[in-house]
């Protein structure tokens, strides 16, 4: 048993080794939160994944956080800071219908990206009053490292946790065969055992 976890250890570890070189889907982006990514940091048990995919005018968002010391009061993205990964900026683009007053829980919603609407007045102001310039700076920050997911809660009404959106690494067809090679080799030793 210890040299099948041995070698499932050391595919997942070949996987994820080849996974972090890999090229960036273009319209995918990943934000991972956290308390100490906050500025000021703080200690928060809080975490989040945030998927946003761009498809032509649509920003589609998928989150989940858990363990956050309080209840939610709201989560949108802040665009756009003056250098990558640090600093902070306004918020941009609200996360309308993100639950409140949970410690726990997904998100699921999409924003139109030709809408005015979907922006925050100084942040549409800021960016020459249309959703297509809004759109565009955001879009520029956001593949820049400028801009990032940020949930707020009752304890900490300026942000709870947050993270960098960042371009969602894909893993390389090199990754998928290593992953199906080991699979097979664990499937072989595991037949082995049983004959």
């Amino acid at each position: 048993m210890k040299h099948v976890l041995s070698v499932l250890a050391l595919a997942a570890a070949a996987v994820a080794a080849s996974s972090v070189q890999a090229a960036p889907v273009g319209d995918r982006f990943q934000a991972v939160a956290a308390g100490a990514l906050e500025s000021p940091p703080n200690a928060s048990p809080g975490f989040s994944l945030t998927e946003v995919d761009i498809a032509g005018a649509k920003l589609f968002v998928d989150s989940r956080f858990s363990e956050l010391m309080s209840g939610t009061t709201a989560a949108h993205i802040h665009c756009c800071t003056t250098a990558a990964f640090t600093g902070n900026a306004e918020i941009a683009v609200p996360f309308t219908g993100f639950p409140t007053d949970v410690k726990a829980g997904q998100f699921t919603g999409s924003v139109d990206l030709t809408k005015d609407t979907s922006f925050t007045a100084p942040f549409l102001t800021a960016n020459g009053g249309t959703a297509a310039g809004a759109a565009a700076a955001l879009m520029t920050a956001i593949n820049a490292n400028e801009a990032y997911v940020n949930i707020h809660t009752s304890s900490h009404p300026n942000g709870e946790i947050r993270g960098w959106l960042v371009a969602a690494p894909i893993p390389e067809p090199a990754s998928w065969a290593m992953l199906g090679i080991g699979l097979a080799g664990l499937g072989l030793m595991a037949r082995r055992r049983v004959g």
